[in-house]
Order: structure tokens, then sequence, then C-alpha cells
């Protein structure tokens, strides 16, 4: 474990060091993915993981701060890792839960742009345009990625030169300890569009291709509507909004495709501009988009995705339960007309 100067300016890292030195060995696994370079010292990239490390166990995993600006979703996160740590004192069923399933957290894939106060990474490349995906439709300009120059948000970086090294640590964690498994899902917890939130799917890509398990995830939509018909979240493919070049998830949801396994990765996207119309005041700091900033609406986001991350969680646990009553054809017939009607 690495600890600079700069990690003791950022809170969340200071918070996942100390989780990691708490005496949770007996359940709690930490692997440092990769150093990241800033001015003269190096930044840790974690994942840490509860459960049963076999491969042949359902998975789920938490990721956050993949956007150095959006530090609330790391905090979402890590809220939800310490509940789940503080359950390991009392809880015999979350105990017993663990032997049947592996719960990974990533919790701050870009501490550089997060120091820096910048979406992108140390080197100006958005990770969540930097994959070799291109988009064949009409993309948001400049938004849905481009290759002009670093001192543009949404910047894909070279087409010849390999991902960014953030990018490509969660690659290789993703490859490596979730897709093997029978079942997985992943959650990216983001912040920064619309007054909603929202879960969205791949592809980011594409407005008429849809993803071959849209049946699957279609039906982990409808029983969640089903057991909290009082939620507010919008649960939709990305391509309903915008496309765009590069998307992580749409080149490790093709990566999944050569294995014989189901693999969903979600984005949770926190709708900030509810912060904003709230305290219009906060325009004026860097974060004053992404985050919530007065303490009271940090506090309410942090309790207010429990349940959808629960759900989650139980869902891919008991995938085996439903995953049946999603390979119908009228789920995805009922999947098309939801969201590719067009």
């Amino acid at each position: 474990m690495s600890c600079s100067p700069f990690s003791n300016k950022l809170s969340e890292l200071q918070q996942i060091e100390a989780i990691i030195k708490r005496d949770h060995k007996e359940f709690l696994s930490c692997k440092t993915l990769c150093h990241v370079s800033y001015v003269n010292e190096s930044l840790p990239i974690y994942a840490l993981s509860l459960g049963n490390q076999a491969a042949d166990i359902p998975s789920i995993t938490f990721v956050g701060g993949i956007h150095g600006l959006e530090r609330i979703g790391t905090q979402v996160v890590l809220a939800f890792l310490e509940t789940l740590l503080e359950r390991l004192h009392w809880d015999l069923s979350f105990i017993d839960m663990l032997q049947r399933i592996r719960i990974n957290f990533l919790p701050l894939i870009n501490p550089v742009g997060m120091i820096k106060h910048t979406r992108s990474n140390g080197n100006g490349i958005d990770l969540m345009r930097n994959a070799p995906v291109d988009s064949y439709e009409k993309t948001v300009w400049l938004a849905g990625g481009h290759r002009i120059s670093a001192t543009l948000p949404w910047y894909r970086g070279l087409p010849d030169e390999p991902m960014q090294q953030e990018a490509q640590v969660l690659e290789d964690f993703i490859r490596q300890h979730v897709l093997p498994a029978p079942f997985s899902v992943v959650l990216d917890c983001h912040s920064g569009f619309g007054y909603h939130n929202q879960i969205w799917f791949p592809y980011a890509k594409s407005r008429i291709e849809p993803i071959k398990h849209l049946g699957e995830v279609y039906f982990l939509r409808k029983l969640f509507m089903q057991t909290y018909p009082y939620q507010n979240y919008r649960f939709e493919p990305q391509s309903q909004h915008y496309l765009t070049h590069g998307d992580l998830w749409d080149h490790l949801y093709q990566q999944s495709l050569a294995y014989n396994n189901i693999f969903l990765p979600l984005t949770l996207e926190m709708g900030s501009w509810r912060w904003v119309r709230k305290n219009p005041l906060q325009l004026r700091k860097s974060m004053g988009l992404f985050h919530p900033v007065k303490q009271h609406r940090v506090n309410r986001v942090l309790r207010g995705h429990l349940v959808l991350m629960e759900y989650l969680m139980h869902a891919t646990l008991s995938y085996k339960k439903w995953l049946i009553a999603s390979h119908t054809p009228l789920m995805e017939k009922e999947a098309l007309a939801l969201w590719y009607h067009d």
C-alpha cells in the first residue's frame, strides 16, 4: 500500500487505505492494480473484493471515479462498502451470502483526475472515450468523443495509441476476475447529466443495434420496478440520450461475448442538475455541476442508492432463479418495443 503527499489531499483515497488497514482480512481482499504517476509521486488504483473468489461464482462489481470531477460516484461506492463491512460484525445472513457471491469494489479509477478536478486523467484523456470502439452513427459533437486536442474535454487520445493505464487496468480486472463468472453485473457510478437518476446499459455507440442480452437486462429492470415500485430511476440504453465513441462498457461488453457467460454492465448516472437548481451558487466551484456540495445533500445521495445496490447484489446472487424467465421471445419483444421501436 502506498501513501503519498497527494493521497493526503484526497480524502477518498485516504478512506480506501483506512479500510484496507482494518482487520477484515478473513473477508476482504485487496489488490493494487497499478500506480499512476502525478508530478513526482505515484497514486495507487485499488480493487477490493468480498466473498467467494472461485471462478464459477456470480459476481457484482461497483466502480467509481472514472471521471475525476465526479467524486460523488466514488463516495457512493465507498459508502456501500462501509455498510457491508459493518454488517460483517452482526449479520449472519450476509456472512452466509458471501459464500455464494463475489462483490468487487474499484472505487477510484482516476485519482489524478480527482486531485486535479478534471474529467480526464492526467494526460487529458477521457477514460470513457478511450476504448477502441467507434460509432458509425451520428454522435454528439465533441462530447461524443474526438481526437482534436487534449485541451478540449472528451478527448479520446491518438488512434494508434493503446488505452490509457487506468482504462487498461480496469479492462484487465474485468477480464480476469469478472468475465469468467457465469453471471456478472457491474454498476459504474457517475454524476453530471440530467435532473433524474438514470441506469444506463450498452450500447453507447448505436441507437439501432441492441445488445445480445437485451431480454436479460429488460427482465432485470422489470424485477426492480415490480419489487420497488416507488423508486425514481429511469432504466434504459445510453443511446436513448446520446451516442459516443470509445465507451469502455461497450468495449468490455463486446469482449464478454467471447465467453459463454452473461455480463451486464450498468451505469448509474446521478442527476446532478437537481443539485444545481437548488443551489445555483455551487457553479462557482469546479465540481459544482457534478457534486451535491452541501453536506445534507451529500448524505441524501449516499443513502439514496442503497436500495438499488442491494437489489443488484441479491439479483446477482439469485440469478438462477429468474434468468430462465428472461430467456423468452416475449421478453425480447417487450424490450424492443420499449427501447427500439423506431
